[in-house]
């Protein structure tokens, strides 16, 4: 059986097979999801906001590493699998925010002149 899931912001949608995890998937599709364990739930790098059905309910290590997190959508892509439809955000790299915020902060001042 196959499902399908969808990553925002980038819109790729990729088509795997049902029990995949999230990072997985996301591997297949391009999409890079930071992480540090390689899909051990060790470093909670892979972190993820997820909305609908289509995935697994979290287990006792992930809910245990999130911490009351993935109540309000949180995920770990390394132990998420996508069992049908679904749609997870990636959050934006923590070094590309700073990037963008400096470079946002300098066109200001730019425009000052």
């Amino acid at each position: 059986m196959n499902a399908e899931i969808t990553f925002l912001p980038s819109g790729r949608k990729a088509v795997v097979r049902a029990g995949t995890s999230v990072l997985d998937a996301a591997r297949r599709a391009g999409v890079p999801i930071r992480t540090r364990c390689d899909g051990k739930a060790a470093c909670l790098m892979c972190k993820v906001t997820t909305s609908g059905e289509g995935l697994s309910p979290p287990n006792e290590n992930e809910r245990r590493k999130l911490a009351g997190l993935d109540e309000s959508g949180m995920r770990l892509a390394c132990q998420t699998k996508v069992t049908g439809r679904a749609v997870v955000e990636i959050p934006e790299d923590p070094l590309r925010a700073a990037v963008r915020q400096q470079l946002m902060r300098q066109a200001e001042e730019d425009k000052l002149w």
